[in-house]
């Protein structure tokens, strides 16, 4: 198997310790199940044109340029060499700025993972960097020109490596505000509360992201591998709408879900008569008998 490619090579620097480092591609979706537009008629694909909004002429690739559109609805055109003179020089090193603890970590802003790993020299000063954030419980921020923009990148011990997850800014990260402002101020407390927490116990576990499946994936790939056996794939039935009902109610018999049924007096009774004086057991050749049975109906 042919190694990774590496995204981005340079260095990282923390005081005046640096050592050459590799970024490389932590997720990707190139696996995914991927589609092509066609033609319904031919099953030719067909391809992507820009038009002329105006006149609805083609527009040729070497006549097509930037514009930004301002308020008044005018365009300010801009041309490919003075956007590439507008982007950020680039030192190639990942300068870090400062060493936050790993808990006032705000997942939200969290935009894209790259694993971070040596890259042949400096493989002491690289262990140094992983072993001390990981007896501090740290993680980095550091700034670098990445792929044309100047990014905010997160550092943290990830295995044997580092993780380096790119942020978004402060701008593209949208308020909680307006998405809570209806949630009420409710207080949950008292055997709601009780029971929440006991349910929490109950399905308690560990993250394993083998676990989850792509469901999606799944279904579409078994859609085409129906078409091409000629054959159809069974109707779903639409789940039953679930009824409204006593939170409490629902609470109390989510609790109750996997608890082991107590027996009833009766039962407990009937359990110790059988055990007092229980039927002596059938003869050896009367089992042997009727275990053969089901054998001879089946040849």
């Amino acid at each position: 198997m042919a190694a990774p490619r590496a995204n981005w090579k340079g260095f990282i620097k923390f005081g005046e310790v640096a050592c050459a480092v590799a970024l490389y591609t932590a997720a990707s979706s190139s696996d995914r199940v991927a589609f092509n537009t066609l033609n319904r008629k031919t099953e030719n694909r067909v391809r992507r044109e820009f038009v002329d909004s105006d006149t609805g002429d083609p527009v040729e690739r070497e006549d097509q340029v930037k514009g930004y559109e301002t308020e008044s609805g005018q365009y300010v055109v801009l041309e490919p060499e003075e956007v590439a003179a507008a982007v950020p020089d680039s030192d190639k090193t990942l300068k870090i700025e400062a060493f936050i603890p790993c808990s006032q970590i705000d997942t939200t802003y969290f935009d894209k993972p790259y694993y971070l790993a040596p890259d042949k020299m400096g493989m002491d000063a690289f262990m140094l960097l992983r072993d001390g954030m990981k007896k501090e419980n740290v993680a980095a921020i550091a700034h670098t020109v990445l792929f044309r923009r100047m990014r905010t990148v997160l550092i943290r011990p990830h295995g044997k490596g580092l993780i380096a997850s790119t942020l978004n800014f402060d701008y593209e990260v949208r308020s909680a505000v307006k998405a809570f402002e209806d949630v009420p101020a409710l207080k949950i407390e008292g055997e709601m509360l009780d029971l929440a927490a006991h349910i929490i116990e109950k399905k308690k576990g560990s993250f394993d992201a083998a676990a989850f499946d792509d469901r999606y994936e799944a279904a579409v790939v078994e859609l085409v591998k129906a078409k091409l056996e000629g054959r159809s794939l069974p109707k779903k039935k639409a789940p039953a709408a679930s009824k409204p009902g006593d939170l409490l109610k629902a609470l109390r018999e989510s609790a109750q879900m996997g608890a082991k049924t107590p027996k009833t007096k009766r039962a407990a009774a009937n359990a110790n008569k059988g055990a007092a004086g229980e039927k002596p057991a059938k003869p050896a050749a009367a089992k042997s008998k009727s275990a053969s049975a089901p054998k001879r109906r089946a040849s």
